[in-house]
């Protein structure tokens, strides 16, 4: 046999379906979100505008400012919601993701923009592999319904701020991932993904109800020993860390909600800033495509919650999508921002992915392309259109 007739070696079958199984959840993650990116791009340069100066816009600032200065040496010109800057108007923002904008940023040769948007896209696709995870967890579930769990999330409203310097994607990473720990009763992954995500943002308050709940039922029912408890505790000191933090630096036992309140009107009103919103949109007052898209996520999301029930999602699932429901249509606030806030409730997006994991592939994937150019639409619009912070 001449050298020409080298059999050549041919890849195995086997070898490579685990392949393509195994980066399955982040190729349909960020294939939705290339498109999502692209049509931010295009609508971006149609409107004169730099597409990665969108990205980093609003809060995207305020991370990149604290992880290259820290939350001391923030500029002067950098401002609150009312135009005022003080010693503590950084303090509303929660350490996580600066802290590690601020790692990855040597590595990218000291650009924190570059560091924040490479933070944001690496937790997006960890968050992928999470929910797929739970897909497959939760009764009924499949490596299908976790794919197209996976595939609704990236293709949810205001899914654009996973590719942003914000924090849901890192957030949302770590919430899918202690949500994990709690369905497969994994305590110690349960507790810190939630002391992390509560370094993150204050979200985590809802993930902390959930991990809290599910451990006392463990510990009732005499499961798993001292676990439960450990975990439980690991929880809360992310959150109840930082609030610590903030209230010894203000000298303020509430010291957090001071400065949210008074710097960028966040706080509790029981709901009334939302029904207002809400009744004023219905009324013809509000009539722009972002104030209807107000009122369609806060409604659809409390309809997606009440499927859940009949969906058999489990219940610590449920807990946390409620919780998160809750601090969103119980808080006051910027109502621009009430779509990405929900972001972080992408359980309720359980009982769509069951559903069409019932349908023909077909039919799957129709909803599926709709919901990726609508988000991707929506997303840039919002960047670029839309004139007031998200």
């Amino acid at each position: 046999m001449s050298a020409t007739d080298t059999p050549v070696a041919t890849p195995d079958p086997a070898r490579r379906a685990a392949l393509v199984a195994a980066l399955a959840p982040a190729g349909v993650y960020l294939a939705i979100r290339v498109v999502g990116v692209l049509v931010l791009v295009w609508l971006s340069y149609a409107h004169g505008l730099d597409p990665v100066a969108r990205l980093r816009a609003w809060d995207g600032d305020w991370m990149i400012a604290i992880a290259e200065h820290g939350y001391s040496g923030i500029p002067d010109t950098m401002l609150d919601g009312h135009g005022r800057h003080t010693p503590f108007t950084a303090l509303a923002f929660f350490p996580g993701y600066p802290a590690t904008i601020a790692v990855f940023a040597p590595l990218l040769g000291g650009n924190e923009v570059a560091a924040a948007l490479v933070v944001s896209l690496l937790a997006g696709v960890a968050c992928a592999y999470a929910l797929t995870r739970l897909g497959e967890l939760v009764p009924g579930g499949s490596r299908r319904v976790g794919l197209l769990l996976t595939a609704l999330f990236a293709a949810a409203p205001m899914a654009v701020t996973l590719n942003m310097a914000y924090t849901e994607a890192l957030f949302c990473a770590l919430a899918a991932w202690s949500l994990v720990g709690l369905l497969e009763r994994r305590w110690l992954l349960a507790g810190a993904a939630c002391a992390l995500a509560g370094l993150v943002r204050p979200t985590a308050e809802a993930l902390v109800l959930a991990v809290v709940a599910v451990a006392a039922v463990a510990l009732v029912g005499r499961r798993d020993g001292w676990r439960p408890l450990g975990a439980a505790l690991l929880a809360a000191s992310g959150i109840g860390g930082y609030l610590v933090y903030v209230a010894v630096r203000t000298g303020e036992l509430g010291g957090w909600f001071t400065v949210q309140s008074t710097g960028w009107d966040g706080g509790v009103d029981g709901g009334v800033a939302v029904v207002r919103q809400l009744g004023e949109t219905l009324a013809g007052r509000h009539g722009t495509v972002y104030d209807i898209a107000i009122l369609v996520v806060l409604v659809g999301a409390v309809v997606l919650l009440a499927l859940c029930v009949p969906a058999r999602v489990p219940w610590p699932l449920v807990l946390y999508g409620a919780a998160v429901v809750a601090t969103v249509w119980l808080s006051s606030g910027v109502m621009a921002s009430k779509v990405r806030l929900l972001l972080p409730a992408f359980v309720l997006l359980l009982p769509m992915a069951l559903g069409l994991a019932r349908r023909r592939p077909a039919t799957a994937w129709a909803v599926l392309a709709v919901a990726t150019l609508a988000s991707a639409w929506f997303g840039a619009y919002s960047l670029t259109i839309w004139k007031y912070a998200i």
